[in-house]
């Protein structure tokens, strides 16, 4: 796919085009910050997958790359992180504001390139997306520093947060090759099912990870107070002590004793269950396209749903 994601690299740079200058250096600074390029990629392996050779599918590939980016933007100053991808974030070079207004930029950029498009189905399902992740922003809000969320308030924030743009992408790819409606709504799930893996896993690798290897600092969610699925199936798991400790530091973002809840958090399996949690998530987004077209595309979206669950950063 070398060749496919150098021309969405292309439709990116053309399109981080401003007259203003600071909107060009925050825009290619996390751009080009080193992403995986996931959700393209995954738009990309469908379209082709479905047989679909219009060129639109770098420009949409190339839009919700930057609809990723404009929510990393924002994260990260309501997170107030200062590492990400192992440089420092936007917000920490050039301020918060700016940040936050170059992240406006690239969603209502965005919103530019759909419209080029000339597809009404693509707009409605980016706005669709956009609007739904937006809530589970706000969702993740209301949760922080809540040790009493349930495993399915969890879940709910993150097939919102992140599943949301990865079903959002699948479906796109469906869209752009003209497939029938049964074979968009295939994908789409495909693709939550994708997301929704690759957020527990990023949730499993901030108790299991290094900071050299994730490229963000180890520790951060509990920093945040977000109650992730390793921390709340510990605190069920665990001793009446062991659970006070964990509630304490949820309530009051705190990570003095980060090591005495890794500790825990390993002990009593729930990193193993996060990570059954995402194979389980990852099988189910196989059997979902079993029924497609056999190609080097499929075989690599299958390989894409192994990846997610299996990878270290």
């Amino acid at each position: 796919m070398a060749p496919e994601m150098a021309e969405v690299d292309a439709v990116i740079h053309r399109r981080l085009s401003s007259q203003v200058a600071l909107v060009n250096q925050i825009s290619h600074y996390i751009v080009n910050a080193g992403g995986k390029r996931v959700r393209p990629l995954l738009l990309l392996l469908v379209a082709r997958a479905l047989g679909c050779d219009s060129t639109q599918r770098h420009e949409l590939a190339a839009v919700v790359e930057f609809i990723h980016t404009s929510t990393l933007l924002h994260d990260d100053v309501v997170d107030e992180s200062s590492l990400r991808r192992g440089r420092k974030t936007a917000n920490a070079m050039f301020g918060n504001a700016a940040s936050v207004l170059v992240g406006d930029f690239l969603y209502s950029r965005s919103f530019q390139m759909m419209v080029s498009t000339g597809r009404y189905k693509v707009m409605e399902v980016l706005a669709d997306a956009t609007n739904v992740i937006a809530e589970g922003e706000v969702l993740q809000l209301m949760n922080m520093h809540d040790p009493d969320i349930t495993v399915d308030d969890y879940m709910r924030v993150i097939e919102y947060k992140t599943g949301k743009l990865f079903e959002a992408s699948a479906r796109l790819g469906a869209v752009v090759a003209d497939a029938p409606a049964d074979i968009e709504d295939t994908c789409a799930a495909f693709g939550r099912a994708v997301g929704s893996a690759f957020q527990l896993i990023d949730d499993l690798l901030d108790y299991e990870g290094s900071t050299a290897e994730l490229g963000k600092n180890i520790g951060d969610d509990l920093r945040e107070g977000k109650p992730t699925l390793p921390l709340l199936l510990a605190m069920q798991r665990g001793t009446p002590e062991q659970r006070d400790m964990i509630r304490h530091a949820i309530e009051h973002g705190e990570v003095e004793r980060m090591p005495e809840i890794v500790e825990v958090v390993r002990a009593t399996g729930a990193l193993d269950a996060t990570r059954e949690a995402a194979e389980a998530q990852a099988a189910h987004a196989q059997q979902l396209i079993a029924s497609l077209p056999e190609s080097i595309y499929k075989d690599s979206l299958l390989q894409l749903s192994i990846h997610s669950v299996r990878r270290s950063t």
